[in-house]
């Protein structure tokens, strides 16, 4: 099984990146946004900078 990652944006503005299988552990109404699935940890890395850059996501 191939494993997908999500950006998962909190209420206070912060974004992690998370598993599936973590992503599937978080209370819904902890998340203000989510981005993904992504293929690899690479580009869920990538498109959280991005998102940084754009001011839609405070860095940790």
């Amino acid at each position: 099984m191939t494993q997908t990652w999500y950006i998962v944006k909190g209420k206070e503005g912060t974004c992690e990146i998370l598993s599936d299988d973590r992503l599937t552990s978080v209370d819904e109404a902890e998340i203000a946004a989510r981005w993904g699935p992504f293929e690899s940890i690479e580009e869920a890395i990538a498109r959280r900078v991005g998102l940084i850059r754009s001011g839609k996501c405070q860095p940790q």
